[in-house]
Formats: structure tokens, C-alpha cells, sequence
């Protein structure tokens, strides 16, 4: 089964807060850990932004990820939120398999 770490930045405790609580919710995440503010830099129509952001860490399936973007994209107020999933090459095997059986196989199979 293959697993991913998914990175997305929310804009406030709010929004991180709603999109954090509907993936573990809905079984798209087994963990979404809601981290300190940070300060984003950032190029936006050819000018150089900062926003305070606040970042979410999402453990979840390769399988589930099409849902896990479909879920963020419907409740993120930005017009193109930051998306990024990276594979988990190793970890932990309890941890992994706690990750897996708290997110939901549409086929049972990932």
C-alpha cells in the first residue's frame, strides 16, 4: 500500500481547523497535524506576495489522494491552494499500518 505525506497551507486557524476535521471525518486522513503559523513568500500575478499561513501535514493513501484534493479544493478559499503530496518511502511499520486502516479503500485494496 502506498502511502503519502500531503502538504497544504490554510490561510487561517479557521480553514485549517474545517479542512483538517473533514478529511479525518470522512477517512481520507488518518492524521492531519495543524502546525504553527508561518510566514509565506510568494510570487502571485507578477508581484511578490506574504501572507501568515498555517500549515497542515496530511498522512493519507495514494488511493484516497484524488478525494484528499477534491476535499481541500472544495473548503480552501484560495483560488489555487498549495497541494504538494510526496510518496512515504519508509516508516515506522506499526504507524504505517495504523495510517492505512484509518483511511478508507473505496475496493479494499490501495
Amino acid at each position: 500500500m502506498k502511502m503519502l505525506i500531503v502538504f497544504c497551507n490554510a490561510p487561517d486557524a479557521a480553514s485549517a481547523e474545517a479542512i483538517a476535521t473533514a478529511l479525518v471525518t470522512a477517512q481520507l486522513a488518518a492524521c492531519v497535524n495543524i502546525l504553527a503559523p508561518c510566514r509565506s513568500l510568494f510570487r502571485w500575478d507578477g508581484r511578490i506576495e506574504t501572507a501568515d499561513e498555517i500549515p497542515l501535514v496530511i498522512k493519507t493513501t495514494q488511493q484516497a489522494y484524488p478525494r484528499v484534493e477534491e476535499q481541500i479544493r472544495a473548503l480552501h478559499p484560495y483560488q489555487v491552494p498549495e497541494i504538494i503530496a510526496c510518496p512515504i518511502e519508509a516508516g515506522l511499520p506499526s504507524y504505517l499500518t495504523w495510517v492505512a486502516d484509518n483511511v478508507f479503500s473505496s475496493d479494499g485494496s490501495d
